[in-house]
């Protein structure tokens, strides 16, 4: 079956009602609500409460829906766990993670949510943020921590906060962090999500952002403003000369039955499970962009 894409998630305070009902409007992959440090000390525990609500009565489509959720070592984290899940969320950003230590953590506090809700085991998965030097260094394990992790995301902001330096439009001082958190991400296999872009005015340098993160292997985008989204979408999206070549690759492929192994020639050039892969993940691109994909036959997406 096709994989959720991740092009796009937009972050939307939770304190914010307008948000709760309005953000899918924007059409981004993923919406996050954010509980942690869009939320005043004093609001946290009403804005918990008006997301709860929201979970249960809006229809937000097809949009995948997040919530970053305090630190569990705060007073609210775990209180927002134990709220969010029965309310039906299933998906939590884990923010400023440092060690597998900090997911296995919420790993249990969720088998215990899920356990004490009658709630199918290990159905809330987790995204999992990488805010400092530490967090990058073991970004590896921390993917691998549990299987509930389905994808990990970089925060520039606390990272150069964190490293005492500052962060600039040329992005040099974040291009290991970045490039290490997308490498182990890959060998993982989860998505890589890239950091947000702070200046909304800014189009040129967001979309060179952008088109940066792509190249370097990242699943998407964190998005501050609905701008932001199409923007995104049409990096992301193929041009038709790939969508053509990756069909010819995948029914090549499908007709050598080269699925488990092997290398065929497709327009004189070698072609093996690495190369499948790519365009395969061409086509997921394409029909997340709503492109209408033909002679591709009854292939699965995985």
């Amino acid at each position: 079956m096709k994989k959720h894409l991740r092009r796009t998630m937009l972050f939307c305070p939770a304190n914010k009602p307008k948000h709760l009902f309005t953000s899918m409007i924007y059409e981004p992959d993923c919406i996050i609500f954010d509980l942690e440090d869009a939320v005043p000390f004093n609001e946290k525990g009403a804005a918990r409460d008006l997301l709860v609500e929201a979970l249960k009565v809006v229809d937000y489509g097809k949009v995948e829906i997040f919530a970053r959720i305090n630190a569990l070592y705060t007073d609210f984290g775990a209180d927002d766990v134990r709220a969010l899940v029965p309310a039906g969320l299933r998906r939590l950003r884990l923010p400023m993670c440092e060690s597998a230590s900090d997911v296995k953590e919420l790993d249990a506090l969720l088998t215990e949510v899920e356990n004490e809700h009658k709630i199918e085991a290990g159905s809330v998965k987790i995204q999992c943020a990488i805010e400092t030097p530490k967090g990058v260094v073991n970004s590896l394990e921390i993917a691998l921590a549990s299987k509930r992790v389905t994808s990990i995301s970089f925060g520039a902001e606390d990272f150069t906060r964190t490293l005492g330096t500052d962060r600039t439009k040329a992005g040099s001082e974040l291009f290991l962090a970045r490039s290490t958190v997308a490498l182990n991400a890959n060998i993982a296999e989860v998505d890589a999500i890239d950091t947000v872009y702070a200046d909304v005015e800014d189009e040129e340098g967001f979309i060179k952002e952008v088109e940066s993160a792509k190249n370097l292997g990242f699943a998407g985008k964190s998005c501050i403003h609905p701008s932001q989204v199409e923007l995104v979408h049409k990096i992301y999206t193929p041009n038709q000369k790939d969508i053509e070549a990756s069909i010819k690759i995948i029914e090549a492929a499908k007709n050598a039955d080269i699925g488990k192994g092997g290398v065929i020639v497709v327009d004189g050039k070698m072609i093996d499970i690495p190369v499948i892969a790519k365009a395969e993940r061409i086509l997921e691109l394409a029909v997340g962009a709503g492109i209408q994909i033909g002679g591709a036959g009854n292939y699965e997406f995985k």
